[in-house]
């Protein structure tokens, strides 16, 4: 009797190890096609200000959370620069909304 109830103890503790184990494989899966996303959006935003050929806009660091949600960092030399980094930024794909903290630093 000792024997089947040790058999059945150590089949449910590894059950509940290997549903363990499944929930963080996925939860890992779904961090990593986050990241690619947040990335990809990241090097949208960055490509589009560095196609405007402005060196004003090199100052500038671009950071994406998992919900599309950018934030501009930096210096500008002019508010116009900054409202147009802000401005390239709501119109990449994938952009939700943009947190533009960028400093006019003339």
């Amino acid at each position: 009797m000792k024997t089947i109830i040790l058999s059945a103890c150590v089949a449910l503790s590894t059950v509940c190890a290997m549903s363990s184990i499944a929930d963080t494989v996925s939860a890992d899966a779904s961090s990593a096609g986050t990241y690619v996303k947040d990335s990809a959006i990241t090097t949208k935003v960055k490509a589009k200000l560095a196609e405007k050929h402005l060196s004003t806009l090199t100052k500038i660091s671009v950071d994406t959370d998992k919900d599309g949600v950018v934030w501009l960092s930096g210096s500008a030399p002019t508010k116009d620069a900054k409202d147009l980094a802000g401005m390239i930024t709501k119109d990449t794909e994938g952009v939700r909304a943009v947190h533009n903290n960028i400093v006019v630093q003339p």
